[in-house]
């Protein structure tokens, strides 16, 4: 039976996916800081889902992440989920540094517990959740496009660290394009993708071990257009998302 631990199962994308591996069999420890939330993804499947209160900036989440992949019997996969994001075109400096404390030094903190644990096994897959955001800087989300960047690089520094240690782990990078969750709610965001098809995207991304997946085609066309427009004309271009 395949285990799988996902960070930020309490809403949107992690929710959504974690249900699919639950009801696909697999032995699931989901994570977050909404506890009410994880008990009743407990309830689907009583002995096979396990979960965690962990808030991925907090010094103590390595070691609790570690216990719940032991209370799951070991951890073939884990999945990062957590995230958050804000559009600030104004910059307001509360909100640059959490999305800065979350997206990139909380996911550091988890990818590399993640890691190191399969290194010490000798093998298994990391997936995190980057962005299609991270191809271009975006004016009207400077933290969280430059936070997708770092997290992208990281996954793919982590690729060639494993290929170092000549150990068997697998980084699938999964950037989903624009989806209508809690974070997008009210924003002029074009082509929001529905969150139910971004979390079966992710689990054939997951399942087919594939090391990066845009979601969807639009995206992955949108982005290969973004990487052609010169930055003298992509740093002029008036893009603001209200």
């Amino acid at each position: 039976m395949k285990r799988i631990v996902i960070m930020g199962a309490t809403s949107g994308i992690g929710l959504e996916t974690a249900k699919l591996f639950i009801a696909d069999g697999w032995t699931v420890g989901v994570a977050g800081r909404r506890t009410a939330e994880l008990a009743k993804l407990a309830t689907l499947a009583p002995g096979r889902v396990f979960t965690a209160g962990i808030d991925i900036n907090s010094d103590d989440a390595p070691a609790l992440l570690d216990r719940l992949a032991d209370e799951c019997g070991g951890m073939d996969v884990y999945l990062h989920c957590s995230g958050i994001g804000y559009n600030n075109p104004t910059l307001s400096a509360g909100e640059e540094l959490l999305t800065v404390e979350t997206n990139v030094k909380g996911f550091t903190r988890m990818v590399d517990a993640a890691f190191n644990r399969f290194v010490a096994k000798g093998g298994g897959q990391l997936a995190a959740i980057t962005s299609v955001a991270a191809t271009r800087g975006l004016g009207a989300a400077p933290a969280y496009s430059a936070g997708k960047r770092y997290q992208a690089n990281y996954l793919s520094a982590l690729r060639q660290q494993a290929a170092m240690r000549h150990a068997a782990i697998t980084v699938t990078d999964l950037r989903p394009g624009f989806v209508k969750t809690a974070l997008l709610a009210g924003k002029g965001y074009p082509m929001q993708l529905d969150v139910k098809d971004v979390a079966r995207a992710i689990f054939s991304a997951i399942v087919r071990r594939r090391r990066v997946a845009v979601i969807d085609w639009r995206y992955a066309l949108m982005v290969a257009i973004w990487r052609l427009i010169p930055r003298c004309i992509w740093e002029r271009w008036p893009v603001n998302v209200k």
